[in-house]
């Protein structure tokens, strides 16, 4: 991990962006942060559309956590932002884009060639920025995982043992392949669904949310479209981890 940039934000934040290898990623501490008093960590989670598209969402992400006394940080998704281009999965987004402006069904081809290959490449990079964090003398566990693409989060609870607790936006398209994968978390999770998202199967978000294995699991529902997320929805999120990881 090299840090290529620093500056203070409100409260005192910290927000340090990084290179690992040639992966971009942003990290945020609150000012209480220090190797004497390591706070813990949550792993923020977003769509491919780039990092420096989504850098308003998560800095509001980032400094509500740090105003709860946790860390935040971000890496940008393969084939995204600066990274280089993924023909194949900018093909599977061309037939996604064609299908829904046709009024078509998206077919499981269709799902599998545009999630299943993020998901793969995506969660070992994840693990390794969590490796670079974990070594920071100011940041340390419980670990935490909120929000993105929601396969992301189902592989990373499944093989990743430092996460305690995941936030899951029921807001992409999941393959088949993924129930499974949802049968084996074991975590805390709340799980948030925006009830008239156009671009979301509802019935499938429920599936999903009746196979996870998780003994601790709500789902908090709210009418509206994708982007109509209520700002108490974040609120509730927030005192999840508040729960989880203190």
């Amino acid at each position: 991990m090299r840090f290529t940039s620093e500056q203070r934000l409100d409260d005192g934040v910290l927000e340090r962006e990084f290179t690992l290898g040639d992966i971009p990623g942003v990290l945020w501490t609150p000012a209480a942060a220090s190797a004497s008093e390591p706070v813990p960590l949550i792993l923020l989670g977003h769509p491919p559309l780039g990092l420096r598209r989504m850098y308003p969402r998560l800095v509001a992400r980032a400094l509500h956590a740090a105003a709860d006394g946790f860390a935040a940080a971000t890496i940008e998704l393969p084939g995204s932002g600066d990274r280089p281009r993924w023909p194949a999965v900018d093909q599977a987004r061309a037939d996604l884009r064609r299908a829904m402006e046709a009024g078509e069904p998206v077919g499981d081809e269709i799902v599998d060639a545009l999630v299943l290959p993020l998901v793969d490449k995506a969660v070992p990079e994840w693990q390794a920025a969590l490796d670079a964090l974990l070594s920071l003398p100011e940041v340390g566990g419980p670990i935490g995982y909120s929000g993105g693409v929601i396969s992301i989060g189902v592989r990373l609870a499944v093989v990743e043992p430092r996460i305690s607790a995941a936030v899951l936006f029921a807001g992409s398209l999941v393959p088949r392949a993924m129930f499974e994968e949802a049968r084996r978390v074991t975590v805390p999770l709340h799980v948030l669904l925006q009830w008239d998202d156009e671009g979301n199967d509802r019935q499938a978000a429920l599936d999903l949310f009746d196979a996870f294995g998780s003994k601790d699991k709500s789902l908090h529902a709210h009418l509206g479209g994708h982007t109509g997320v209520p700002q108490f929805a974040g609120d509730a999120a927030a005192q999840f981890f508040t729960r989880h990881l203190r």
